[in-house]
Formats: C-alpha cells, sequence, structure tokens
C-alpha cells in the first residue's frame, strides 16, 4: 500500500455506539420525538420499558443503590477469599518443594550432567533427582 494511496476506506472502522439512556432522554426534551431519535436507541428504551419486572434483564440490574453496593461488597470479598486461599496453597506447595541438598560435584560430572540436560531437553535438577531416587529404591530406602 503506498503513502499517497492510502484512504479511509482502507481500514477496518468499528460500529459507533448507541447513546446511553441519559443523553437520549434529554434529547427528547429538547423538542426531539421518538421519531427522530436512533433506532438503535429507540429498541433500547423500549425494550427497557417494556420488560416486566421479574425478568432477567431487570434482574441483573440492582434496583437500588444499597443493594448494588451490596453485592459489590459481597462480590469482593469473595475474590479476597479466593487469593487468600490460592496464596496459602501456594505457600504450601512452595515448603513441600524446597528441601534442598547441596552436592558439589567435579568438573567432568557436571559437565555431564548439563550435557544430558541439555540433549534430553529436562533440567539438571530432574535428572538429579531421579538418580537420587533410583539409588534409594536399589538400596531399600
Amino acid at each position: 500500500m503506498a503513502k499517497g494511496q492510502t484512504t479511509v476506506s482502507d481500514f477496518a472502522v468499528a460500529p459507533r455506539r448507541s447513546r446511553p439512556l441519559e443523553q437520549s432522554a434529554t434529547q427528547a426534551g429538547s423538542g426531539s420525538t421518538p421519531a427522530e431519535l436512533p433506532t438503535e436507541t429507540r429498541n433500547a428504551n423500549q425494550s427497557q420499558e417494556a420488560a416486566p419486572l421479574g425478568s432477567p434483564v431487570n434482574r441483573l440490574i440492582a434496583p437500588t443503590e444499597e443493594a448494588r453496593r451490596e453485592r459489590a461488597t459481597t462480590r469482593a470479598l469473595q475474590r479476597e477469599d479466593s487469593r487468600i486461599r490460592l496464596r496459602d496453597l501456594k505457600r504450601a506447595r512452595d515448603r513441600e518443594s524446597k528441601h534442598y541438598v547441596n552436592c558439589p560435584l567435579d568438573y567432568d560430572t557436571k559437565t555431564r550432567l548439563q550435557k544430558a540436560a541439555l540433549e534430553n531437553d529436562v533440567k539438571m535438577t530432574v535428572i538429579m533427582k531421579a538418580a537420587i531416587d533410583q539409588f534409594l529404591k536399589d538400596n531399600g530406602y
């Protein structure tokens, strides 16, 4: 696409959003009739007016500020509890897996271990764990 040949039609453009109800209500009060409002806004207004109180649309929106606040606090408490439980699980897992043993290796052994890890696409610690486990099983531990 050359610089001089680029036009607006070459780019994807998202459709415009419909106006919120407050703006359409103020415009309706300023002399425009419902027939003059965009069809998207009219349809949104009609669907909300026509929906009975027990419909799923109205159940999703809390009727009062107090109910909305209560729902928000319960959701926040649930998220906090979930976050704390996840953190505790991670800490427990880390506690179980962190029992280190230092093992000095000579240069040749370490290079052989690195080569085996690289060729088999595993970490050196995995090989060390497997070797120690195999040794302990062979000797009855």
